[in-house]
C-alpha cells in the first residue's frame, strides 16, 4: 500500500487494540507510516465496534493469534524491521505474552515501544480499569466544566482518549523515533490518559485568578459566561458564541442590537449579572431560526458559529474549500490533519479487511528470513 507523506518509510506495528490506541497509529498511516495492524482471530463482530472501523484505515492487515508460540514469532519477526510498535493493553499483559519491551528490544534494540493505558505503566491505579471520564476526573481536566452550581458536563471522549491519550502517543513515538534516528537506541513511550489530560490544564492553569488547587468552573471565563454559551434555535438548531476580547463582544452586541444597552455593555466581565444576561439571549435566539443567525453573523468577527452534526459539517461551504470531511462509501470520514505546505490532502486511505494482507506479509517475512516452511495465513 504504497503512500506519500512526512512519514513515509517508517513502519509502524500495531497490536490491535480500541480507542486511542488505533487512532493514534491511523494517525500515523495518515501522515505516510506503513502501519500494520496485528488483528487478534475472532468468529464474530465486537459489541460496538465497526468490523472495518475508520481507525483501520491506511494501515494493513494481519491476523495472528498471540497465545500461539509461531504466531508470536511472526510478531518478533515484524518487530525486528518495524520503527514501532504501539499496543494498548493493561500494564504486564505484553510481557505475560513473552511481547514486552525488553524481548522486543533484544530483536530490534532501535524500536521505539509505544504504550497506551488510562492511568500508565505504574501507580496504584495502574491495574485498575477505567474509561474516558474517569481518567480526565482524577487528572483535574474535568474539574473546570460545567455551569456555576451544576454537576461537572461529561464531554465527548475526545478530551481524553484523543486529546490525553492518542496525540500525546503520537507525540511520543515521533520523539521516540527522531531520538533513535541520533542514538540507535530505541525507548518505551509510556503514555498515560491520566498523564495528558493533567498536561494539557497547564493552559487553564495560566490564566489570571486561578486559584492554587486549579481553576474551578468558576475561575475559567469561558465557563458560564453570557458571551460563552451555546443557544437553542427557533428551528431546535443551536448556535455557539464566544467572544471573549472586548473587541469581538461590540462586534456580537452590534449584530443584535444590543450595543446601547447599558446591562450588556457594562457587565461582560461580571460573573453575577451572567445568568441574567444569559437568559436574554436565550429568548433572542430562540425567536429565529440556526440558519437566520447564520446569516447575520455570516462574515462577522463576532465569534459566533452554528453547531452542526457531521453531516452538515460535510455539506458547508468551508468544507467545500477545505475539503476536511468526506463520504467514503456512504460515510463520513475526517481527512489527514494536519496539512503541508506543497501538498493537496489525498482523500482517505482504504479500510482493509481484516487479515486482508496476511499472505502479503507473511510471504515477505518468508523470503527474508527463509523459514523452512511457510506459515499458515
Amino acid at each position: 500500500m504504497p503512500k506519500d507523506g512526512p512519514l513515509t518509510g517508517i513502519r509502524i506495528v500495531e497490536v490491535e487494540g480500541i480507542g486511542p490506541g488505533p487512532f493514534a497509529a491511523m494517525m500515523l498511516a495518515d501522515l505516510g507510516a506503513d502501519v500494520i495492524v496485528v488483528h487478534r482471530p475472532r468468529s464474530g463482530p465486537v459489541v460496538g465496534l465497526k468490523d472495518r472501523p475508520v481507525t483501520d484505515r491506511g494501515k494493513r492487515s494481519l491476523v495472528l493469534d498471540l497465545k500461539s508460540d509461531a504466531d508470536r514469532d511472526v510478531l518478533l519477526k515484524l518487530v525486528a524491521h518495524a520503527d514501532g510498535l504501539i499496543e494498548g493493553f493493561r500494564p504486564g499483559v505484553m510481557e505475560r505474552l513473552g511481547l514486552g519491551p525488553e524481548m522486543c528490544h533484544a530483536t530490534n534494540p532501535r524500536l521505539v515501544y509505544g504504550r497506551m493505558t488510562g492511568w500508565g505503566q505504574d501507580g496504584p491505579l495502574a491495574e485498575r480499569a477505567g474509561h474516558d471520564l474517569n481518567y480526565i476526573a482524577m487528572a483535574g481536566a474535568l474539574w473546570s466544566s460545567g455551569l456555576d452550581g451544576e454537576c461537572p458536563t461529561v464531554p465527548p471522549t475526545l478530551v481524553g482518549d484523543i486529546g490525553g491519550g492518542a496525540l500525546y502517543l503520537v507525540a511520543g513515538m515521533l520523539s521516540g523515533i527522531i531520538a533513535a534516528g541520533r542514538t540507535g537506541r530505541g525507548t518505551v513511550v509510556d503514555a498515560a490518559i491520566y498523564d495528558g489530560a493533567a498536561h494539557m490544564q497547564n493552559l487553564l492553569m495560566s490564566i489570571a485568578g486561578a486559584v492554587e488547587d486549579g481553576p474551578s468552573a468558576q475561575d475559567n471565563p469561558l465557563v458560564g459566561a453570557h458571551w460563552s454559551r451555546t443557544y437553542r434555535c427557533a428551528d431546535g438548531g443551536f448556535i455557539s458564541v464566544q467572544c471573549l476580547e472586548p473587541k469581538f463582544y461590540a462586534e456580537f452586541l452590534g449584530k443584535l442590537g444590543l450595543s446601547e444597552d447599558p446591562e450588556f455593555v457594562v457587565h461582560q466581565f461580571t460573573r453575577e449579572a451572567w445568568p441574567g444576561l444569559a437568559d436574554r439571549l436565550a429568548l433572542i435566539f430562540a425567536a429565529h431560526s440556526r440558519s437566520y443567525w447564520e446569516q447575520l453573523f455570516d462574515g462577522s468577527d463576532a465569534c459566533v458559529a452554528p453547531v452542526l452534526p457531521p453531516r452538515d459539517a460535510f455539506l458547508h461551504p468551508h468544507n467545500k474549500a477545505r475539503q476536511t470531511w468526506h463520504e467514503v462509501d456512504g460515510a463520513l470520514q475526517a481527512a489527514a490533519a494536519p496539512r503541508f505546505d506543497g501538498q493537496t490532502p489525498a482523500p482517505p486511505f482504504e479500510v482493509r479487511a481484516r487479515g486482508q494482507d496476511s499472505d502479503a506479509i507473511l510471504g515477505a517475512l518468508f523470503e527474508h528470513f527463509g523459514w523452512p516452511q511457510r506459515p499458515e495465513s
